[in-house]
């Protein structure tokens, strides 16, 4: 019997690469990441993104804030977050770190609230607790793939809405708005069309684009978008979509963001919890007909300069 599943390594891959889940992420043993790595790594790397869509790398403690910089710098071209202050002393590294248990608990791709949102993040562990604090992807893709063909055809007729007048940040509903973060967050707003299924500029796979800050379907009814959002949420979040991670510290993930949500696991007590982010520019989606994400307020996020 051939056995045959979606998250099946690259047998010509020459990174020694272990599947997690049947459908996403893949672990990358034996290779020390950085600035020097060869070509040919950066290569495999890439390669392994695009079929694996989540990369995750153990025992890379030997990163600094200037080295995951300057690693990020040979994978593509970093961007500073459109409405968050970068580190002290970084160009475009993001702190996160814990407070109050606020993490980002809420399904989201990160920034899609502009068009050319980060094609990719790397995450760095810096201070990781013993237990608590895991994060969760969901491979988009295979979210798309196991539609019944109906719901597909109608996401594909789909536009939707997404902003960032929503705080992914708080730990519930009622928190909402209610701190310093979410201010600077939403101090500028950011709003942007984008089709429901976006096609891969890599791979021309169709995969489904929502998360949180998906906020409304064009052209219908609340009511009526409420209730389609949730139903293809539903089907996004299926478990069979969806890894989970258990950190250390000195791990660093890399994943595909225009094929993945992600959001932490909000159990952390009142532990101590710091990742240190980067993330590299991407371009604007494309949906199945041809056309393009469309910027409504203000203006496509600012390339970091090289």
């Amino acid at each position: 019997m051939t056995i045959s599943y979606d998250n099946q390594p690259d047998p010509s891959s020459p990174l020694d690469i272990a599947p997690v889940t049947g459908r996403i992420g893949g672990e990358v043993r034996g290779i020390k990441l950085g600035p020097d790595i060869s070509d040919a790594d950066i290569a495999a790397i890439e390669a392994a993104l695009a079929r694996h869509k989540v990369l995750f790398f153990r025992d890379q403690d030997h990163l600094t804030d200037e080295s995951q910089e300057a690693f990020a710098n040979r994978l593509g071209k970093p961007v500073a977050h459109p409405t968050l202050k970068v580190a002290p002393g970084s160009s475009y590294i993001l702190e996160l770190a814990t407070a109050e248990n606020r993490v980002a608990s809420v399904w989201h791709t990160d920034v899609t609230f502009t068009a050319d949102y980060p094609r990719a993040s790397i995450l760095r562990g810096v201070d990781m607790p013993p237990a608590g604090g895991d994060t969760m992807w969901i491979n988009t893709v295979t979210a798309y793939k196991y539609l019944p063909d109906t719901l597909k055809t109608l996401a594909e007729s789909l536009r939707v809405i997404h902003t960032n007048m929503f705080d992914y940040l708080a730990p519930s509903p009622v928190q909402n708005a209610k701190s310093s973060d979410f201010s600077a967050f939403t101090a500028t707003r950011f709003e942007t069309e984008h089709p429901m299924v976006r096609v891969h500029p890599v791979t021309g796979e169709k995969l489904l684009l929502l998360g949180g800050f998906a906020r409304e379907i064009v052209g219908l009814p609340k009511a009526d978008s409420d209730a389609l959002l949730a139903m293809f949420t539903r089907h996004v979040e299926a478990t069979e979509n969806i890894v989970r991670w258990h950190w250390r510290t000195g791990d660093l993930v890399i994943w595909d963001n225009r094929a993945t949500q992600h959001k932490v696991v909000a159990d952390l007590g009142n532990q101590t919890r710091v990742v240190r982010r980067v993330t590299l520019a991407g371009e604007v989606p494309v949906g199945p007909d041809g056309r393009e994400s469309i910027v409504i307020h203000p203006q496509p996020m600012a390339v970091a300069a090289e």
